[in-house]
């Protein structure tokens, strides 16, 4: 038997938690302060988090339902990415009113406007509630005693909760594979309004070319209003409600960033993966993003063909296109890190020095070997487990990738299921105001254009024949090849046939749907969609939820183990989209040999590209003026302007709209992206290449103020 010695410890370097990752519990942020403050923060962990005085934590929302915001006036004034809200601009767009070509300022509070169904939620408190939620559970329990425990109690803890909490939304979160538990006490607002917006020019400047890359130059934010009753309260829109009055609101710092200043994200990260197996990283890197990107890039083209022909079209799917394109690119710097870093390779070197401290043959000094031997064959359990659920796993992503795009068949679905759960659609005004039958129709064919639905389909189902085995494919799509012979034929035979095209059949089949179902139900695209959407749900994802079950469940013992092993390692919870802080510094980084990369942009770099034949590069011609000018107001940093700037800081999605804070805890800056080398840090974070893109505030004030003329807004402000 040996001891662990520094030789062991140096493999085990890549991941250990140093330098600046981790995501990291509010609510626990004590652990890390002296850390924090020894890198240059200036304010208390009390400053940070706390229930018993207002705190930054009360300045920051979760935007939507995949975003972070943040309050920057006591009047209730948001902001956040303009990719966060671009669905709210772009359906407030019109070819009259293109706020997407144009922007959108209001210039009083009448002209803010609505959005319904769009939410923010500010978290009221969290708390650890490991003890309770586990409460009476015994090792011999089985697995599912343990979960119907877990639901008793945590029922009973969200009822006693929501007593002293009136009102709020209250959820309960598994953390570490279920190792603990942590309550989260939400107020959710629905009545936001769209303050201003630049257009997509400035918001979305570079597009696809940029994102996910540096350096950037994009002018990446979006102002909304939260508004309440008149006693501070949510509550629905309504002419008569007010300015929301926060609690904490963040004051901005116009003081800049240089290399090497401490900084700090506060916000809502999505999903991580810190601690899964070489295997599933396999899995990842060499079958499902290969395969995803593919499928993606037939879509991208088949839109870009189509929105560079006709400005119509381009405003209808300019939200879809973002939406396509954000992961379709994400996917290709994840893998590129991945192999670029060796990432598989240094955690089977991690993993076999946890199988040896399992077999006894490495332990700690004065460890007893029987500590390890509690998790002997975890990893090869692991490794089984995801043997068995590759092909459902593959499955998953063709049905998701390949069939679900399709978007007739998808609205075909929906559609025909809206109407299975209401009274006939007639003339009758009540029914019809009951009935959303025709706002679903509405909202469809506001952004539906039928060839490039066509083309997608057709290159998205061959795809789908050639690259899956035939016993793996559903069985109506071998069926409809069998009839029709090709892709292209069915999809002539689908497209031709179908009356899920045009709005006016389609009404007034919905108008007989309860005497003559058929009409809908029979219908090549529901068929379609339907049939494929039966297949994935009763043959693919009840076996991969089966084996993600298993997985998760031997996650569960390999943290404790993991945790057990590891002792130098700081672990932190992988990402949930609930609060959390992530800290580091501003810094360059080099992405290659012979090349490094500084950590601030300026207004020079825009008008460097600047093109006014390229649409992703076609600034309004007012910023030129300007700039050739160099007239930018009180704005101005030795005679030109910060765009953004680069930083440490940890992030994944729903960190999109952050706020970057300084050791004093003002705004600085608001995160909207990644470096496309660091993309992986969502596996495995490298603190050589892993950076966090932010626009600098000193931009977002410029522009409102110069720009926009939105003088209102700046006077909302605290300004430092």
């Amino acid at each position: 038997m040996k001891k662990i010695n520094l030789i062991i410890i140096s493999l085990l370097l890549p991941f250990l938690c140093f330098a600046d990752e981790g995501m990291w519990i509010p609510s626990l942020i004590q652990n890390r302060i002296i850390d924090m403050q020894s890198k240059g923060l200036k304010i208390s962990a009390e400053d940070i988090y706390s229930v018993n005085q207002a705190s930054l934590k009360d300045a920051i929302v979760l935007f939507g339902h995949g975003c972070t915001g943040e309050l920057i006036s006591n009047e209730g004034l948001l902001i956040t990415n303009y990719h966060c809200g671009y669905s709210q601009i772009q359906k407030h767009s019109s070819v009259k009113h293109d706020y997407l070509k144009d922007g959108f300022w209001a210039m009083n509070r009448n002209e803010e406007l609505s959005n319904p169904g769009l939410t923010v939620s500010f978290l009221v408190r969290m708390d650890d509630v490991t003890d309770k939620v586990l409460k009476n559970y015994k090792n011999n329990m089985s697995e599912k005693q343990r979960t119907n425990l877990i639901f008793i109690n945590k029922m009973k803890l969200i009822r006693q909760t929501k007593k002293a909490y009136e009102g709020c939304k209250i959820n309960i979160e598994a953390l570490y594979y279920g190792n603990q538990y942590f309550m989260f006490v939400f107020r959710e607002y629905t009545d936001i309004r769209l303050v201003g917006a630049p257009p997509s020019s400035v918001g979305k400047f570079g597009g696809d070319t940029d994102n996910w890359m540096w350096p950037r130059h994009t002018g990446d934010f979006s102002i909304f209003r939260i508004y309440s009753n008149k006693n501070n309260n949510p509550a629905v829109y309504s002419a008569n409600n007010v300015p929301y009055k926060p609690k904490k609101f963040l004051p901005i710092s116009t003081k800049g960033v240089k290399e090497g200043d401490f900084t700090f994200i506060y916000g809502n990260p999505g999903s991580t993966e810190e601690y899964i197996t070489s295997d599933a990283i396999k899995f990842i890197a060499r079958v499902s993003n290969p395969a995803k990107i593919k499928l993606r890039t037939h879509i991208l083209d088949a839109q870009k063909k189509y929105m560079s022909r006709d400005q119509a079209v381009r405003i209808q799917y300019s939200s879809k296109n973002a939406s396509v394109s954000n992961s379709w690119k994400r996917w290709q710097g994840e893998r590129k890190g991945i192999i670029e870093k060796h990432i598989i390779d240094k955690k089977i070197d991690y993993e076999n020095n946890f199988r040896l401290w399992t077999e006894g043959v490495q332990t700690y000094e004065g460890e007893d070997i029987s500590v390890g031997k509690k998790y002997l064959y975890i990893l090869d359990t692991l490794s089984k487990l995801y043997e068995a659920r590759e092909k459902y796993a593959i499955g998953k992503d063709y049905y998701y990738e390949a069939c679900r795009p399709i978007e007739i068949s998808n609205f075909a679905i929906g559609f025909v299921k809206n109407l299975e759960g209401y009274s006939n659609l007639n003339d009758n005004a009540e029914n019809r105001a009951k009935n959303p039958a025709e706002k679903l129709a509405d909202t469809f064919y506001k952004d539906y254009y039928m060839p490039i639905d066509k083309e997608v389909f057709i290159s998205l189902l061959k795809e789908y024949q050639n690259d899956l085995p035939q016993e793996n494919k559903a069985a109506y799509f071998n069926k409809c090849i069998k009839k029709y012979g090709t892709v292209e034929k069915w999809a002539n035979n689908l497209y031709s046939n179908t009356i899920f095209t045009n709005r006016v059949k389609t009404l007034a089949a919905a108008k007989d749907f309860q005497t003559n179902p058929s009409v809908l139900k029979n219908d090549p695209a529901y068929k379609f969609g339907i049939e494929m959407y039966n297949d994935f749900y009763s043959r693919v994802m009840p076996n991969y939820i089966k084996y993600n079950k298993l997985i998760k469940l031997a996650y569960r013992k390999y943290m404790r183990g993991l945790m057990a092993f590891d002792k130098q390692r700081v672990f932190y919870p992988d990402a949930n989209l609930t609060l959390r802080i992530a800290y580091g510094k501003i810094a360059g980084y080099s992405p290659k040999d012979a090349v490094w990369y500084c950590p601030v942009s300026t207004i020079e770099g825009i008008m460097q590209k600047d093109n006014p034949n390229i649409f992703d590069y076609n600034i309004p011609q007012k910023l030129r003026d300007i700039y050739a000018k160099k007239s930018y107001g009180k704005w101005a940093v030795n005679g030109s302007i910060p765009v953004c700037f680069l930083a440490t800081n940890h992030t994944t999605g729903g960190n999109s709209g952050s706020p970057i804070i300084n050791a004093n805890g003002e705004l600085i800056g608001i995160n909207f992206d990644r470096v496309w080398e660091g993309t992986m840090s969502d596996i495995a974070f490298d603190s050589e290449i892993c950076r966090n893109i932010s626009l600098d505030v000193r931009y977002v004030l410029f522009y409102i103020d110069v720009m926009a003329g939105a003088h209102h807004l700046i006077d909302e402000m605290e300004i430092h």
